[in-house]
């Protein structure tokens, strides 16, 4: 019981650093914006790399959100069917679910390889800051990765099923 106690405190304590990096990247996008208004409006020099950073910022704060919607079990549901369903249905159905989220996350895992190692091997970066992508690429499987670990998790009964809101 204690591994498991500790093992869930690990997979929180991933999915909040995550949750909190990506925040920090919101954050910092609105930084990025204001401060390339404020140039563009008042010395006509707006910053050339607002939009590859905004967007690299945007795709990971995006990535790094989802293990914290994965441990809180927040993702899109269609409640009116749940809500039909009984007891015993609905843990047949949030079993279904969580075993297809698996196969999703596991199958983008495998298709976001190669993606990365062709950015790594040849060192690709953005086209106006020449900002290297495969650190901000790795964000996609390190994301996955925690994700699933999540899922398992609640599979093996390490983590419960979060209580549902109405």
């Amino acid at each position: 019981m204690h591994i498991q106690n500790g093992i869930a405190r690990v997979l929180e304590k991933l999915a909040l650093a995550c949750a909190s990096l990506a925040a920090v990247g919101v954050v910092t996008i609105i930084g990025f914006i204001a401060t390339s208004v404020v140039l563009r409006k008042f010395a006509n020099a707006p910053l050339h790399m607002t939009e590859e950073v905004v967007g690299l910022l945007l795709s990971v704060s995006l990535l790094l959100g989802l293990p914290m919607v994965t441990l809180r079990s927040e993702h899109v549901k269609v409640s009116l069917l749940i809500s039909a369903l009984g007891p015993v249905a609905r843990k047949w159905v949030a079993l279904a679910g969580v075993v297809l989220s698996l196969a999703f996350f596991g199958w983008l895992l495998v298709e976001s390889y190669e993606w990365f190692e062709f950015a790594y091997r040849r060192n690709l970066k953005t086209l106006t800051s020449r900002i290297l992508l495969y650190p901000w690429m790795a964000m996609l499987p390190l994301s996955l990765i925690i994700c699933m670990l999540i899922l398992l998790a609640r599979i093996a009964g390490i983590l419960p099923e979060p209580e549902r809101r109405s």
